[in-house]
């Protein structure tokens, strides 16, 4: 069964009279070519353990249980598990009717791959990438203004995302998926991001950073001066506006103050 097929995906939907549902933001992925890329850019073992998010109708759960060792899929709409169990039965799947934002992620080395829903997309990098055991790598389709900023693909544009991604993983932007690679197409264009974690900055000093950023940034037009750094001297200068500082400048501050 071509899960990633429009027909197929269509026939699915009308034999269960079932549909995308907005509230949990579905949106199937209908492109065997970004099928692909997602698989290829994952880089899976035989003998890895991969955590998908939202996996629908399971057309990318269906290739995760082909190439690792097991597969936890994390699906919170109760009325889809019994079709995704129906389209993808393999000994290595284990399917959770859940909120991934509750999951405990496992001990051991594990990834996360997946498509996963466009509204927990920051929350869901925090619940991650701040584990006591975070992945090793995570390969996601997110919406691709979201992934830009992630990886700070436009110059001076830090945000309070892109800096939860940098201080805990290095983020790389593989390609965008359209519209049109979706049923229903969204509204605007999507893209496959990996992000590989790394330990680089001691997670005390990351947490604290965010902490610092986010009083920031509620502020976002106002000079550095007027929000967080006051009467207080340091390095950087206080007439700067908080997304015109690079991660390096963030770390600085986290010192100083």
């Amino acid at each position: 069964m071509d899960l990633h097929s429009l027909k197929t995906v269509e026939e699915i939907l009308e034999k269960h009279n079932s549909k995308a549902k907005k509230s949990f933001s579905q949106n199937f992925l209908v492109s065997e070519e970004a099928l692909n890329r997602i698989i290829e850019t994952a880089d899976i073992s035989p003998t890895d353990k991969i955590i998908e998010v939202g996996p629908g109708l399971g057309v990318l759960t269906n290739e995760l249980v082909k190439k690792a060792k097991e597969v936890t899929s994390i699906e919170l709409d109760s009325k889809i598990i019994p079709i995704l169990k129906e389209n993808v039965s393999a000994p290595n799947l284990t399917i959770l009717n859940q909120d991934a934002l509750d999951y405990d992620p496992p001990t051991g080395e594990y990834k996360v791959v997946a498509n996963i829903p466009y509204n927990i997309t920051s929350p869901l990098l925090n619940h991650f990438l701040q584990a006591e055991n975070p992945p090793t790598t995570m390969t996601l389709l997110v919406q691709k203004e979201v992934a830009e900023k992630m990886c700070l693909l436009k110059k001076n544009k830090t945000s309070i995302l892109s800096l939860q991604v940098a201080l805990f993983s290095t983020p790389q932007y593989i390609e965008t998926v359209t519209k049109d690679c979706f049923h229903p197409s969204p509204k605007v264009d999507s893209a496959i991001i990996h992000l590989t974690v790394h330990n680089k900055i001691p997670k005390e000093s990351a947490l604290k950073v965010l902490k610092i950023a986010k009083q920031a940034f509620s502020h976002r037009r106002k000079k550095l001066s007027n929000t967080i750094l006051h009467d207080r001297t340091t390095s950087i200068d206080g007439t700067r506006r908080p997304e015109t500082l690079t991660i390096e400048e963030w770390l600085t501050l986290e010192k100083e103050l």
